[in-house]
């Protein structure tokens, strides 16, 4: 059977999100949130996610027009065909002159959810020094390794809580945000709300506290608790350590085809017979 044509590129990669971040003059790069299907295979866009993945509000609003989900589907489609032509236009397209002291967010949806697609990004940040970038992520494991040890000049980031990883993070090491179900729980916790301004989330103080959004049956899940509180909970009942020791065993037990180079086991360890980041547990996926 012949391969399936490619997705058709994007022709451009980075906008002005939604409203909030557009009035903070910051682009942005999206994927699908959690996970997404092309041509047959399952590529999971935020590998760490917990709880978030409950009340994402990626799956909710403008997020589920037609035209975004395809955008967003478009563009990780052209990081998994063509991760180097991917990089390039990037790299080309920052070259515009409104790129020039701007700050892009990567990830309004989706996290880093390879080793290969993390270099990329760095490649990109240290070709581009006069452009600032940002990000939260859940993919605690893979910056100690790929990030922390010599992070670009030009970037910043934060760890959020809610993700199987969460054991992992040190409030007097780490800068890190938590979603709270009030702006008065975050006052009343001592945090620092990011509400202002997205970019306080790295410019700010730490804590960051996150203002839970306004969506009635989201709030209802939240149930008054942070994501970091709903994380240890659900840890807890399922007797779950660190998602990385259950994502490696899930590889080695049920080993799955997918994009060369582009997925690896979570704990970085050498694994030349894995191909994709999987989990036991079932994924809600984006079509």
């Amino acid at each position: 059977m012949p391969a399936p044509p490619p997705t058709p590129r994007p022709t451009k990669l980075l906008s002005r999100g939604n409203r909030r971040l557009a009035d903070a003059g910051v682009y942005t790069w999206t994927l699908p949130a959690l996970s997404a299907r092309l041509n047959g295979v399952t590529v999971r866009t935020c590998p760490s996610a917990g709880i978030c993945a409950h009340v994402c509000y990626a799956l909710a609003g403008t997020y589920r027009f037609a035209n975004v989900r395809r955008r967003h589907l478009a563009n990780l489609a052209y990081v998994i065909e063509d991760l180097l032509g991917w990089e390039h236009a990037m790299k080309t397209e920052l070259t515009a002159a409104r790129f020039t002291g701007a700050w892009v967010r990567i990830h309004d949806a989706g996290d880093f959810f390879s080793d290969a697609y993390t270099r990329a990004w760095l490649r990109i940040m240290h070709a581009t020094p006069h452009t600032k970038f940002y990000c939260y992520t859940k993919e605690i494991r893979r910056f100690r390794h790929l990030v922390e040890p010599e992070p670009p000049e030009n970037f910043l980031f934060v760890y959020s809580f809610g993700g199987r990883d969460d054991q992992l993070l040190d409030d007097r090491r780490d800068r890190v945000a938590d979603v709270f179900p009030t702006r008065a729980a975050i006052e009343a916790a001592g945090w620092h709300s990011q509400e202002d301004s997205d970019l306080l989330a790295v410019l700010g103080p730490a804590p960051v506290g996150i203002p839970a959004n306004r969506i009635a049956h989201f709030l209802t899940r939240l149930d008054g608790r942070t994501f970091r509180q709903w994380q240890a909970e659900d840890d807890a009942r399922r007797g779950r350590g660190p998602c990385s020791e259950r994502v490696d065993d899930a590889l080695r037990r049920h080993p799955r085809r997918g994009p060369a180079g582009l997925m690896r086991a979570a704990s970085h360890r050498p694994a030349e017979d894995l191909r994709t980041d999987v989990d036991a547990s079932p994924v809600r996926e984006v079509p």
